[in-house]
């Protein structure tokens, strides 16, 4: 029994000192190591290795999904700061008389809109997700690009550096606003009184 404690010991700390293996993140490393988003500090970052062995339309689809998101929680991080301020739009929600002010801040106000009017907003929801937020012309200079030649914004002015530029910005707002947006919602179930979420 003692000796082979001794020998798993001794066995233990020989493979701390053996070369590190290279798995098959490295063939993903490799190949997106440089796509935007891959930036100081973290650089490349898959941790759940999503892209092992991926392509470069698996890339895209993961990249789709990211910035979709991100966009996503921008909106509700920013209507959550904006309605425990206190600003809330005019009229009613619903025709029984529930006025916007009405509705609750954060998750809990998600219970108190009207089941019409949550059908509303998940029919117009799944409405701009089969037609609106999409590239239907085919053509979109980069992964998210929605204009569809019909919206602008001066975006053709801008110079490629630029252009990276801010796509960079928004990649990183999305992110900062992901986990924003799950803190918001974690706080608010803890409880408490915290900055922003106020007394649950």
């Amino acid at each position: 029994m003692m000796k082979t404690a001794i020998l798993a010991t001794l066995a233990a700390s020989a493979a701390a000192f053996a070369p590190a293996q290279t798995g098959k993140a490295a063939t993903a490393l490799n190949a997106f190591e440089n796509e935007l988003g891959a930036q100081p500090p973290l650089g490349f970052f898959d941790p759940l290795g999503l892209l092992d062995e991926a392509g470069q339309g698996r890339f895209d689809r993961l990249r789709y999904v990211e910035i979709k998101h991100g966009r996503i929680c921008q909106l509700a991080f920013l209507g959550n700061i904006i309605t425990r301020a206190g600003v809330h739009l005019p009229g009613n929600i619903a025709t029984d008389g529930t006025k916007f002010s009405d509705v609750g801040n954060g998750w809990a106000g998600s219970f108190d809109v009207p089941v019409d009017g949550a059908l509303q907003i998940l029919f117009f929801v799944g409405f701009l997700e089969l037609f609106v937020m999409k590239d239907v012309t085919g053509e979109n200079e980069f992964v998210g690009d929605f204009r569809n030649g019909f919206i602008d914004f001066g975006w053709d002015s801008f110079d490629e550096e630029t252009k990276l530029k801010k796509r960079a910005v928004e990649l990183n707002n999305g992110r900062a606003a992901m986990m924003g947006i799950l803190g918001l919602m974690v706080h608010e179930q803890l409880g408490g009184s915290l900055p922003v979420v106020g007394e649950m």
